[in-house]
């Protein structure tokens, strides 16, 4: 089984055409079976990035109904939706102070860090952390996360 963590610039890229599209559709899309974190954060970050898409015009109203609604349907079946805990901020306070990252990174990069450790207790394949931002990366290679940039395929 496969484990993937998402931020909001990976996930987007499964609705919106953009570099790493394709390899993000196929990787989510696979027969394998799959299982897909991300932070509860991450959906206002999506629907933000469709919304900036259709004010600067390269998403059409049409489309952004579209993405928002697949994304939101897939929010309730296909993502394991976690929620900023008391132990994900505290995570996240002390990332912080360990990286030069904004605020939802370091909530993201520590709610990875929350499924890693669950994925550890169940036994399951350890996760892959995928975001488009090296620095985000970065931070979470020195945290030992796997990491995967979908603009690298």
């Amino acid at each position: 089984m496969k484990c993937y963590y998402l931020d909001a610039s990976a996930m987007v890229k499964r609705y919106v055409n953009e570099q790493g599209s394709e390899w993000m559709r196929a990787t989510m899309d696979s027969e394998e079976e799959t299982l897909l974190f991300t932070s509860r954060m991450t959906i206002v970050e999506v629907i933000s990035a469709f919304s900036r898409r259709v004010r600067e015009g390269t998403l059409t109203l049409q489309d952004f109904v579209s993405a928002r609604d697949m994304f939101r349907s897939d929010c309730l079946d296909d993502y394991q939706v976690m929620p900023p805990s008391l132990a994900i901020v505290d995570q996240t306070c002390a990332l912080l102070e360990r990286y030069p990252l904004r605020a939802y990174d370091a909530t993201r990069l520590a709610t990875a860090i929350g499924a890693q450790e669950f994925l550890t207790r169940k036994e399951y394949s350890p996760v892959t952390f995928l975001s488009a931002d090296d620095d985000l990366n970065d931070a979470a290679k020195a945290e030992d996360l796997t990491v995967d940039n979908p603009n690298r395929h």
